[in-house]
């Protein structure tokens, strides 16, 4: 890969980067299946829809949009053997959703991820899902080859959002930049504003497809709010300086 792609329309060299995209919310519309996963789950370990058990453990899976489904389960459910169990009757139930076609890419996702990777960018998709439901949703799509690598938290030695763990695994596996500087995430939650500041990427964008707004993106780093993905090609082309992080 080069150091940089000329931009066709200014003439400009435009350094190339390492773009780390989340998935549901930001690349995929999922229709709110994880929290239809997660009445299945619950329900497996006893929690009825309707009580104020589940209201109040259903706003926590909301509140924390964007983090590793494990640590989500560790914290509602306590022990680790009933944390594990949650979660694998959450991919198993989130799985039969993706089967069943729910999941949709959003609009102009695929085509801002192959135009990054047409401008010489280095594109991966991370998600706080399992390996075996992050397939799913790909295969859904027919998404598998679309970006240069995929990640999910055991990937990254366990830790998924907020900590930077799958940002810095990308950039270390991909060798894609020399610099963390010149990697850009971007995702819907604060979780993955929070892991891209700490990872250290110059460019943290917040997109509006997916669970907080822009002054929840904005309070927790964003450098960048943008109305989807899809602007995100136009952003990086851009002859501006793009925005120092506050």
């Amino acid at each position: 890969m080069t150091d940089s792609t000329t931009d066709s329309t200014t003439g400009t060299d435009t350094p190339d980067k390492l773009v780390v995209l989340d998935m549901a919310g930001t690349t995929v519309a999922d229709g709110g299946l994880v929290e239809r996963a997660f009445e299945q789950a619950a329900a497996r370990l006893g929690v009825e829809p309707g009580t104020p058990a589940h209201a109040e453990k259903l706003q926590y899976v909301r509140d924390t949009m964007g983090e590793s489904k494990i640590s989500v389960f560790r914290h509602l459910f306590g022990t680790e053997e009933r944390a594990r169990l949650a979660n694998s009757a959450f991919e198993e139930a989130y799985a039969e959703l993706v089967d069943g076609g729910l999941v949709a890419p959003l609009p102009g996702a695929r085509a801002a991820i192959e135009e990054l990777r047409a401008a010489g960018h280095t594109v991966v998709l991370t998600t706080g899902f399992a390996r075996v439901t992050q397939d799913a949703i790909l295969d859904a799509l027919g998404w598998q080859g679309l970006a240069d690598l995929t990640l999910c938290p055991a990937d990254a030695g366990g830790r998924g959002r907020p900590y930077p763990d799958m940002v810095l695994t990308a950039f270390l596996r991909t060798g894609a930049v020399a610099d963390v500087r010149d990697t850009v995430v971007a995702g819907d939650t604060a979780y993955d504003m929070l892991s891209g500041r700490r990872a250290g990427a110059g460019t943290v964008a917040g997109v509006l497809t997916g669970a907080h707004d822009r002054a929840t993106l904005a309070g927790h780093g964003a450098t960048h709010v943008l109305g989807s993905v899809a602007e995100l090609p136009a952003l990086l082309a851009s002859p501006t300086p793009l925005a120092e992080p506050s």
